[in-house]
């Protein structure tokens, strides 16, 4: 499986929550839906398409590195693609090849495939799987291996996460 999509994604992230002026190519119409206790929602449009996601920090990152960039995770909506709930983890590093991601909410867990600094449910009836888990839960931990071999541990908190997913949810028709 090979997404594409997270480098713009990121970049968008990155202007968005670091509120740097955005590059006018990349974030043109890209309109803040609100934040939601620890997660913030928000469209625009992606090949004349809209598209919808919500993202979140962690609140707590572990792990023995010197430097790391931003994390986030995201659930992203695209109508005009027929896609749902599809769930991102940007790790602020690239990922070990072969490697996995773990995610914890509750007491499920999923395994994510990674693939340069990203990691994706395999399918959608994992990524739904994963949706329903973080609107029931309070808390998801993301465990991942840099390709330098470093563990981290990223606790993100789930307060405001259905009221988000809501918002992209009639923000993009779904």
């Amino acid at each position: 499986m090979k997404h594409s999509r997270p480098t713009l994604f990121q970049l968008i992230l990155v202007l968005l929550f670091t509120a740097v002026a955005p590059a006018p190519a990349l974030a043109q119409g890209i309109e803040r839906l609100g934040d939601f206790g620890d997660w913030s929602a928000f469209q625009f449009t992606e090949n004349g398409n809209k598209a919808c996601y919500m993202a979140s920090q962690p609140k707590k990152a572990e792990g023995d590195y010197k430097k790391r960039g931003d994390v986030y995770a995201i659930v992203t909506h695209r109508p005009g693609e027929k896609l749902r709930d599809e769930v991102s983890i940007l790790a602020g590093y690239a990922y070990k090849d072969g490697s996995a991601a773990q995610v914890a909410v509750g007491d499920q867990t999923f395994e994510l495939f990674t693939q340069g600094d990203g990691a994706w449910a395999k399918d959608k009836n994992a990524d739904q799987a994963l949706v329903k888990a973080m609107i029931k839960g309070s808390s998801m931990v993301v465990k991942g291996t840099s390709s330098r071999g470093t563990e981290t541990i990223d606790t993100y908190s789930l307060t405001g996460f259905t009221k988000a997913y809501e918002a992209i949810g009639k923000a993009c028709g779904s």
